[in-house]
């Protein structure tokens, strides 16, 4: 039965909560490097003592119980393994699971069944299967208190992917900075600095957590933002620029991608001299029939982004409210008073007029920062996912039959196998001969592209791609380089990357036998790339499906070869037959 030991009695569910909390607090220490992944970590127990731990790095690395149990080594045999997340491993390999039973540990305390579909119950049922105890934290038994902190620290550590879940969209916090009198600016619309630099500070680590930030045309004219999160490594979220006539200067920070990548969304048709200047300098332009709040948030969903960030200004934060869009609000208020009747406000106007008609924040929360205070709450608490009752099923799987369209641009979904960042290490050569192993095909793909090219620039650039700790670093570096210096580029790319793409996916899916059958089973569906934001896959929303393309050529011939091979068959089974009649 569920929680027999764990909720037996006070103590016990004393540590339980102690080492679940801890887990849940490391794995929040990557949440501005794994998306769109989820935030995972794992501490291995043995008498009271963490012997083994990690967490997920970034997309793409090695899962945190394989990093917890190679710490552990022996002394995990016997012991409990603490996980604020079922593992769900969209790359077909399921080394997280393996791990824990390679490694004998006896039982598994997990505070969240994992929300997505695709993925929930099945580490829980093969854990079970190989007799391994596993105990989900708030099912079975009442729980206490300390428990209860500690489950809510699980769901507080991936909200993006319970609210993504929940209400089919990204999870979205509005950010803003009011003096003690609730403006975010002056009269004549000077608002450098309203906050202090500590809390500047927190902004910038807030940002880092998140798919996106958007942001009005009026604060590009305003305020000439760049919007990064002042690091040169790391996730970096995409800036959103959300104008409906594109009245935009043609020069702003935002338009230099080599800091981040730079979406404009506009309604259909508007400024195409502008549009057409931006899609230059590799600015991603998405156009609406019309723009709202709304549309945007479905198209970031469809685009696969957990989380999204808004640093707009009062009119668009009220029309982003008022559209249900956004789930929490993070406000510094600083001890400042600058007055002003025309001084705008935080959220512009909604309609309301009567104090009964006004929004309560739930589970709100005050830090001091500083000398400013940190106000936090929800516009929309903390989804509470019953999934107890939920049992793995293949009725739960994608029918592949029934699809023709596989789209690939989200990572973590079903298909996530098929993604160049997935945590496959291959042995591939460069066209200059060199053979080595390279820890993604995005490493080696990106590498590729300043082969043989004798400057000390390309060169130090491929060196550090070969050593990037995650495929997203190694995408940075690689996009960073060929963007500001086109003329480090090997002089053949344009006519050679197809090929280097479809040798790197042959070496992939040739060495790991469970990514081929995977592959083979989309028979009769296409495989489209719809991740947009990476220039070198699709260039924009009418782009090349190189990816896609290079997937199907593979299976293609993979069935190809199936086919002869049965045939060989059939061949040698009739002869041996003749020859036995004979």
């Amino acid at each position: 039965m569920l929680l027999t030991r764990a909720m037996g009695g006070g103590p016990s569910q004393d540590l339980d909560a102690r080492f679940l909390f801890q887990t849940a607090t490391l794995a929040d220490s990557s949440a501005a490097l794994t998306a769109p992944h989820p935030n995972s970590a794992c501490l291995i127990v043995r008498d009271s003592r963490v012997v083994g731990d990690g967490f997920l790095v970034g997309q793409g690395t090695t899962p945190s119980e394989v990093q917890a149990c190679l710490k552990a080594g022996e002394l995990a045999r016997g012991a409990t393994a603490y996980l604020n997340l079922e593992p769900g491993d969209c790359h077909g390999d399921d080394s997280g699971v393996s791990s824990l039973i390679q490694a004998g540990v006896s039982r598994v305390v997990i505070g969240l069944r994992h929300p997505l579909e695709h993925f929930r119950n099945k580490a829980i049922k093969d854990l079970r299967i190989a007799k391994t105890q596993v105990d989900v934290i708030g099912e079975g038994q009442k729980v206490g208190s300390n428990l209860k902190e500690a489950l809510k620290a699980c769901r507080a550590v991936n909200a993006p992917l319970l609210y993504r879940t929940a209400f089919k969209a990204p999870f979205s916090t509005l950010k803003y900075a009011m003096t003690l009198d609730g403006k975010i600016a002056t009269n004549s619309g000077h608002s450098s600095w309203i906050s202090s630099p500590i809390s500047r500070e927190r902004v910038f680590s807030s940002r880092a957590r998140c798919d996106a930030v958007v942001i009005g045309g009026n604060t590009v004219r305003r305020d000439n933002p760049k919007l990064t999160t002042r690091k040169d490594s790391g996730h970096l979220p995409a800036r959103i620029v959300l104008s409906c006539g594109l009245n935009l200067p043609d020069d702003a920070h935002l338009w230099d991608v080599n800091d981040a990548p730079t979406m404009v969304m506009t309604q259909r048709g508007a400024n195409k001299r502008l549009q057409e200047r931006l899609r230059q300098k590799g600015v991603e332009i998405v156009e609406f029939d019309f723009l709202s709040p709304k549309a945007v948030i479905d198209y970031c969903y469809e685009r696969g982004f957990l989380s999204i960030f808004w640093e707009c200004g009062g009119t668009l934060a009220a029309l982003a409210i008022s559209s249900g869009v956004i789930h929490k609000v993070m406000a510094f208020v600083a001890p400042k008073i600058i007055g002003g009747a025309k001084a705008p406000s935080p959220v512009g106007e909604m309609g309301m007029i009567e104090m009964t008609q006004a929004l309560d924040l739930k589970d709100v929360s005050f830090e001091q920062i500083g000398p400013d205070m940190l106000v936090s709450g929800y516009l929309h608490p903390l989804p509470e996912l019953n999934f107890a009752s939920s049992e793995w099923a293949e009725s739960t799987k994608v029918s592949l039959d029934l699809r023709t369209i596989i789209s690939l641009n989200h990572a973590w979904d079903a298909y996530g196998a098929f993604s160049t960042f997935s945590p496959h290490s291959i042995t591939a050569a460069s066209f200059s001969g060199e053979v080595i192993r390279w820890k993604t095909v995005e490493h080696y793909y990106q590498a590729q592209k300043f082969d043989g090219v004798q400057h000390p620039l390309a060169m130090e650039c491929v060196a550090k791609i070969k050593v990037a700790l995650s495929p997203e670093e190694a995408s940075r570096l690689g996009r960073t380089l060929q963007h500001q210096r086109t003329d480090l580029v090997r002089s053949d790319w344009d006519s050679v990357q197809k090929d280097i793409m479809y040798r790197a996916l042959y070496a992939k899916f040739h060495e790991y036998p469970h990514l081929k059958s995977l592959l083979l089973s989309t028979s009769g569906s296409v495989l489209v790339d719809r991740s947009s934001h990476d220039v070198l896959y699709d260039k924009g929303t009418s782009g090349s499906n190189l990816l896609g393309d290079s997937l199907m050529q593979l299976r293609a011939q993979l069935l190809e070869q199936c086919v002869k091979d049965s045939e060989n068959t059939q061949r040698t089974a009739a002869s041996d037959i003749e020859s036995l009649s004979t």
